[in-house]
């Protein structure tokens, strides 16, 4: 009898099948994870917003001095905008395919405003190393994150106050940014965690047999 090559059978030259990876998993909760789960996440998120600061920071006191006429001034500070506008585009989409959107969007938040404070300080620390006159004091890397710093928490101890129009409007240009950021990023960053995690919400009810009905 004439062996048949069984019907299941690849046929010879065929490309074996590859296993299907399966849909994406969906977004979960903090408050989904066990308590082991919960601490590692959260861990690995605190780490991540740390690097992340000492990256920037640390960047930030590599940076040579330069002089900055006030023309090239209002150029820096435009790029430096642009710079938390892109990173802010960025964190929101990672925000929008993170697993746990609630983390991610706290992540995104650090990041962001390190990047606001050392890029302002940037600025702040060219201009006062052109002319040292621009503050009350001359700044050096410490003293223009603290002076950013001060200006973004609303403290404004007055030790350090511009002298020249460029630099008052720079300075205020960063007041009105800090508005901006505490009122309308932070409540964006949240926003789009909380419609990620909103689709993957199911409510689960008992039918009359005893099993569990799920309900989009």
């Amino acid at each position: 009898m004439e062996s048949r090559p069984p019907e299941d059978a690849a046929p010879a030259g065929a490309e074996p099948e590859r296993p299907s990876t399966g849909p994406p998993r969906e977004p979960l909760r903090l408050a989904d994870l066990d308590r082991s789960q919960r601490h590692r996440a959260v861990v690995q998120a605190a780490a991540t917003v740390i690097l992340a600061w000492v990256l920037i920071l640390g960047a930030y006191y590599l940076i040579p001095f330069a002089h900055l006429s006030g023309a090239r001034s209002v150029l820096r500070l435009c790029a430096v905008v642009a710079l938390v506008g892109a990173v802010l585009v960025l964190q929101i989409r990672r925000i929008s395919k993170a697993e746990l959107p609630e983390l991610r969007a706290v992540e995104a938040l650090g990041i962001v405003v390190i990047v606001f404070l050392a890029g302002f300080s940037t600025v702040y620390l060219n201009l006062s190393h052109g002319a040292g006159t621009t503050f009350t004091q001359p700044l050096d890397h410490t003293r223009a994150l603290y002076f950013t710093i001060s200006v973004f928490s609303t403290v404004g101890f007055g030790d350090i106050t511009p002298r020249t129009d460029t630099a008052r409007i720079i300075v205020s240009a960063q007041m009105l940014l800090d508005l901006v950021i505490i009122g309308t990023v932070v409540r964006l960053i949240f926003n789009v965690a909380r419609t990620r995690i909103q689709p993957g919400e199911r409510s689960v009810s008992t039918g009359v047999d005893g099993a569990e009905v799920q309900a989009n």
